[in-house]
């Protein structure tokens, strides 16, 4: 605040409760209360300090506030880091269902400053690396075998090793995002592990991090690609081995695997009645398909919970 106030006439402060629990229509309806009440214009920004869940509404409140002012992703998570500050996706979360209510808005400017790095605690640092991993697997091979390489430095974040790891997945997201700025085709590919993982997210009443929901549904989607002969029994061996390094909840034994499954039903990729499932054809190179089943699903689920956490 205090940078901030030294470059701007005016500067106020919007604090609200931390967590999924807040991404919601009622805290974007009370920033739009404190904006007005403090006479911002179309000439004013806004500042997103804070993780993915920080950046998400607040570009959406900046992106619907006076139809559009401008906004700056200062993110402070690794998740934040390598994915939801690029690329101009917003939105917020609407009686469970995630991120079914947004927009597309691109921030006039992203910072990110690794030494926030060291505010983090494990758990929040491995959810982050949800999105790291799944990165590496839709586009680029090398980084993948890079991150096999060199996951203890990572892990222990060593900076030089944090740098290129996050500069790394800034260009996939990069390139991604501007061949297909509002998803109609290549930008749909950055929802590895998402279709399954957004439903084991809301299965688990949200107890479960986004990153962590990332690296199950990641696996899952490596079985999916194996067990459909996408992929080698190899590679999916090494996606899962490299997941399994890092500490992440197990899910419950006692898994509703239909109740997943009708979970992924809500999700906004679908189109009419089919899933919109992004598979592996190798690492570092992932496809968009509707030919997933539900039985595909279920035996997936099946698997991981023989074999995983």
């Amino acid at each position: 605040m205090r940078i901030v106030k030294d470059y701007c006439s005016k500067a106020i402060s919007y604090v609200f409760p931390e967590g999924e629990e807040s991404k919601n229509l009622e805290t974007v309806k009370a920033l739009y209360v404190k904006l007005i009440e403090e006479k911002f214009d179309r000439h004013d920004f806004i500042i997103a300090l804070g993780g993915g869940v920080t950046g998400d509404l607040t570009g959406y409140s900046a992106a619907t506030y006076l139809r559009g002012i401008d906004f700056i992703q200062v993110p402070t998570s690794l998740l934040a880091d390598v994915d939801s500050s690029i690329g101009g996706k917003t939105g917020v979360d609407f009686d469970s269902y995630k991120n079914m209510i947004g927009a597309f808005h691109m921030p006039k400017l992203v910072y990110i400053n690794i030494d926030t790095m060291d505010t983090l605690d494990l758990r929040q640092f491995n959810s982050g690396m949800g999105e790291v991993i799944k990165s590496a697997l839709i586009k680029n091979a090398s980084f993948f075998n890079w991150l096999e390489e060199n996951i203890d430095a990572i892990k222990s974040k060593d900076k030089e090793f944090i740098l290129k790891m996050i500069y790394e997945c800034n260009i996939i997201k990069k390139n991604v995002v501007e061949n297909d700025p509002t998803e109609k085709g290549e930008r749909a590919l950055l929802n590895l592990g998402h279709t399954l993982g957004h439903a084991i997210e809301k299965y688990m009443n949200f107890e479960m991090m986004h990153g962590e929901c990332v690296l199950v549904g990641t696996i899952l989607a490596a079985i999916i690609s194996k067990n459909k002969g996408y992929i080698s029994e190899e590679e999916n061996n090494r996606i899962i081995s490299l997941i399994k390094k890092l500490d992440f909840p197990s899910l419950p034994k006692d898994l509703d695997y239909d109740k997943i499954i009708m979970y992924t039903k809500n999700d906004k990729k679908v189109i009419g009645n089919k899933i919109k499932f992004i598979c592996l054809s190798k690492i570092g190179e992932a496809f968009i398909t509707t030919d997933i089943t539900d039985e595909d699903m279920k035996k997936a689920l099946e698997e991981y919970m023989v074999t995983g956490r």
